[in-house]
């Protein structure tokens, strides 16, 4: 083939990419969503889908496809075709989590394609009511005061809740033990009954307590503070650990070779969906905290977050069964 007809060919292929994007989507696209209905993945996806439906003018169907800590539906769409008709509903869990604890059957980071995150969940530093610690300075000076006495619950073993509770051990440089349970509201349940002394869990999942007086919170775990409890100070403000910022992030992805128009296309109406008012309202109920990105930018993310958790894990030296 002569340069002039490859070039030919490669701009012919270049504006059929481009025809079908712009004609995109055609019929209904199906959302994978790892997680049983309510969950907050699924929340966050259907709230943004919902709108998504309407800018785009053909149906986003919600599938919830749970089991294996997110494994299962996130691997239905790492063997889908990358057409841009079947999404997934993206999360921390099995997407930056588990290739550090566990073997796959699919590598999140070839074989998804990036789309955008959708939103940010915070998490709290929560103890029970009597805990005697006036701020989160005082409480890590007692924490540091006497080695291996504290205890931390979590809803499991490589949970998010437990890494994110060792990243925060690591942190402020303690040493206490974790008690896992099945699930957040035993761990929740036991916490407020003093049986342990502190976690970090979502704060959809803890604000109620926190104003009953059930639980006391000594900060936020991200960088800014929380919309849910704007009185409420960061971890890095309250405790000194200036750099401290971690949560759980949700998004949407697709399987890997993705058309670049059709993800582009897909994180511009995101971005949209993302930034009006009536998602910042009903993310705001849920303690959830609106963010949108590029597919060039959640990829960078995606790297940085299984780096960062895989750190996590191995220096805690954290193992699943």
């Amino acid at each position: 083939m002569t340069f002039g007809k490859l070039l030919t060919a490669l701009i012919g292929l270049g504006f059929t990419g481009l025809l079908h994007a712009q004609s995109y989507p055609t019929r209904p696209i199906r959302v994978i969503v790892p997680w049983p209905p309510g969950q907050a993945t699924d929340l966050a996806a259907r709230i943004v889908a919902d709108r998504l439906s309407q800018s785009m003018g053909q149906p986003f169907v919600m599938d919830n496809k749970p089991g294996a800590g997110g494994q299962i539906g996130t691997d239905m769409v790492a063997k889908a075709q990358p057409d841009g008709y079947t999404l997934l509903a993206a999360s921390s869990g099995p997407v930056s989590i588990a290739p550090s604890l566990q073997k796959l059957p699919y590598d999140p980071l070839t074989n998804l394609s990036p789309i955008s995150v959708v939103a940010l969940n915070p998490f709290a530093l929560v103890t029970y009511p009597t805990f005697a610690a006036a701020n989160a300075r005082d409480f890590v000076a007692k924490l540091k005061g006497e080695p291996g006495k504290y205890t931390f619950s979590s809803s499991g073993t490589g949970a998010t809740a437990h890494l994110i509770t060792e990243f925060f051990n690591s942190m402020a440089e303690v040493n206490t033990r974790h008690i896992p349970y099945k699930g957040s509201v035993p761990a929740l349940t036991d916490l407020m009954g003093g049986q342990v002394d502190y976690t970090f869990e979502t704060i959809p999942s803890v604000i109620a307590h926190i104003k009953s007086g059930r639980l006391k919170t000594y900060g936020v775990s991200s960088l800014k503070r929380s919309s849910a409890m704007p009185d409420v100070p960061t971890i890095a403000e309250a405790a000194g650990l200036t750099t401290f910022d971690i949560g759980s992030w949700m998004g949407y992805m697709a399987p890997a070779g993705l058309p670049k128009e059709i993800a582009d296309k897909l994180a511009s109406e995101i971005a949209k969906a993302v930034a009006s008012p009536e998602t910042r309202d009903r993310y705001l109920t849920l303690g959830m905290e609106q963010v949108s990105q590029t597919p060039t930018e959640m990829a960078a993310m995606l790297r940085r977050e299984q780096d960062r958790f895989a750190a996590v894990i191995k220096k805690a030296n954290i193992k699943v069964d």
